[in-house]
């Protein structure tokens, strides 16, 4: 059988059998979440990579937990994986930078494309690979005796980039300001990252990954530990990120996908079946006129 590759907005007639429901008898929600807002139009074009998905497999041991999942994730936008627990999201968050190859008996087919070269080139370092494609977790997680200035920079040395005290000076201060950190801890950098507010080290931690200038930034629910006021924060920030830096977030909100992505894409595993991506497309038409009932029913709080 070919591999599967979805095209945006693919509806479920280019599903297999197995995966179809019978449509529900409800109607979608009259009103869906207001998707994000277009930004000014762009005076250059977006400077983060491309990334590609293609027909990724994985398997933890014996069991399959991820078939044939393909997926383009263009620069210039934010790109939301949405789907209940358990189908897959995270594991394929991971792949995009070869973390799953760090999980005992993990396994995978398929390929992922960065700017058209594959990420898993055994020609390419591994260090390579992180630095151009950035995690950030669902906890943060700053060095926390280390200060606030020496997390920023910590990357540096990683990724084997020697700097002088100046240009750390300076990467420290557009890497704060970007993560939208800097006006709140310019007069403390010498003071311990554990010692910030949960909001405040979820956005050093977005710091540390930008310090190395990630073509993309890969962000694991990072706002499901943060209070309201920090969430708001974390998400301004993706949206200030997003023509400089690919983003591609998992999260359970489904307002907050409305809000900060430009493009969904839908997992689901269904029946101890492996995940996969049921729909796909602009954010937009995902919530408002989803093409495959699953998702409409997933959107509006139906199940998951």
């Amino acid at each position: 059988m070919p591999e599967q590759i979805l095209s945006p907005m693919a509806p479920a007639s280019q599903l297999d059998d197995t995966m179809r429901l019978e449509p529900a008898a409800e109607p979608p929600h009259p009103h869906p979440p207001v998707p994000r807002s277009a930004r000014a139009p762009r005076s250059s074009p977006p400077a983060g990579g491309h990334l590609h998905a293609e027909a990724i497999s994985a398997w933890f041991g014996e069991r399959k937990v991820l078939d044939r999942v393909s997926l383009d994730m263009p620069p210039g936008a934010v790109t939301a994986l949405i789907g209940p627990s358990g189908c897959g999201k995270s594991t394929f968050l991971r792949i995009l930078n070869r973390m799953h190859e760090l999980v005992p008996k993990a396994t995978l087919a398929g390929r992922v494309l960065l700017d058209g070269t594959d990420v898993y080139d055994p020609q390419r370092r591994l260090t390579e690979a992180r630095a151009a494609i950035g995690m950030v977790f669902q906890k943060p997680n700053p060095f926390p005796a280390m200060s606030i200035y020496d997390n920023v920079v910590a990357g540096l040395k990683l990724t084997g980039r020697r700097a002088g005290r100046a240009e750390k000076d300076q990467l420290v201060e557009e890497s704060l300001t970007r993560a939208g950190l800097w006006r709140e801890v310019s007069g403390r950098l010498d003071q311990p990252g554990g010692a910030l507010s949960g909001g405040q080290q979820q956005r050093l931690c977005i710091a540390r990954s930008l310090a190395v200038r990630p073509r993309v930034l890969l962000m694991d629910e990072p706002c499901s530990a943060l209070d309201p006021t920090s969430t708001r924060r974390i998400e301004e920030t993706i949206g200030e990120l997003a023509d400089d830096v690919t983003i591609v977030i998992v999260t359970h909100n489904m307002q907050q996908a409305a809000r900060v992505s430009d493009q969904c894409a839908f997992f689901l595993a269904e029946q101890g079946t492996p995940g996969r991506i049921v729909e796909y497309g602009p954010t937009g038409a995902m919530f408002e006129n989803p093409q495959d009932q699953r998702t409409s029913d997933y959107v509006n709080g139906r199940f998951g």
